[in-house]
């Protein structure tokens, strides 16, 4: 349950963040209300019970419908596709996306028992490798003079670094395969998987922040891959977990 509580806490936070530089109207109280303290608990007590397949369903389908139910009985027209669109967003990503981190603890693999931190463990580390070689190699591209993918989102970005990134991620998870229940095959594979959704939604979160206008999502400091908020260092985790725990458990049939 603390590790529950800590991963529920680092999805309040984020969505806060990224609500903060969404505007919110008056009469979205009910529906923010519903997100924070009625759909963020509901989807960790999901997890915690081990209940996959509701668990995997209750935002994308449930939620969904619900949000923008809530949104119109307050009775405010003005922008409601626009608002709705947004806290559908913040809420997929930040709660939805990051629940699936500590899902990963209770997959119940093959002679794997009491073992699956090292599950956590081997995600956030190969796609935070990817993400700062890509990181590293774009900055030494855009030294060079080469042009980037998506200049308009992101001035570091490009295919280049991005394949170094994900080689780095893939092999690097390759050699960790004895933490895992994988073989080394499977383990670059699965790296692989969780350093392409983690990169390429942590560019779909740049192009969210060039929409609203904003460097950072939060925040003065800044970390050697040019996060300045909480949601700039945990996006690509957001993207990555959903993806990596899907793709486990069809491979495994878990």
């Amino acid at each position: 349950m603390a590790r529950l509580a800590l991963f529920g806490a680092g999805s309040f936070f984020a969505l806060r963040e990224f609500l903060t530089l969404s505007p919110t109207r008056h009469r979205d109280h009910r529906s923010l209300v519903l997100a924070f303290f009625v759909v963020l608990p509901f989807q960790y007590w999901l997890v915690g019970s081990a209940d996959f397949n509701l668990f995997t369903v209750f935002i994308p389908v449930y939620v969904f419908l619900a949000i923008p139910v809530s949104s119109a009985l307050a009775n405010d027209p003005q922008r409601f596709l626009e608002r709705n669109a947004k806290l559908q967003w913040g809420i997929m990503v930040c709660i939805y996306g990051m629940s699936h981190v500590p899902a990963l603890l209770l997959l119940n693999f093959p002679r794997y028992d009491q073992r699956n931190a090292f599950l956590v463990f081997f995600l956030v580390l190969v796609v935070q490798t990817c993400m700062v070689t890509q990181h590293l190699v774009a900055r030494r591209l855009m030294q060079l003079g080469k042009p980037p993918a998506a200049p308009n989102i992101s001035q570091s970005f490009s295919w280049r670094a991005w394949w170094a990134g994900m080689a780095s991620g893939s092999l690097l998870g390759a050699v960790l395969a004895g933490i895992t229940p994988f073989v080394p095959g499977q383990a670059f594979a699965m790296a692989f998987i969780a350093c392409a959704a983690g990169s390429l939604g942590h560019l779909v979160m740049k192009a969210l922040k060039r929409d609203r206008g904003i460097p950072i999502w939060r925040g003065q400091g800044r970390a050697v891959t040019g996060a300045g908020g909480m949601l700039d260092r945990i996006d690509a985790l957001c993207f990555a977990a959903p993806v990596f725990f899907h793709s486990v458990r069809w491979y495994f049939g878990l």
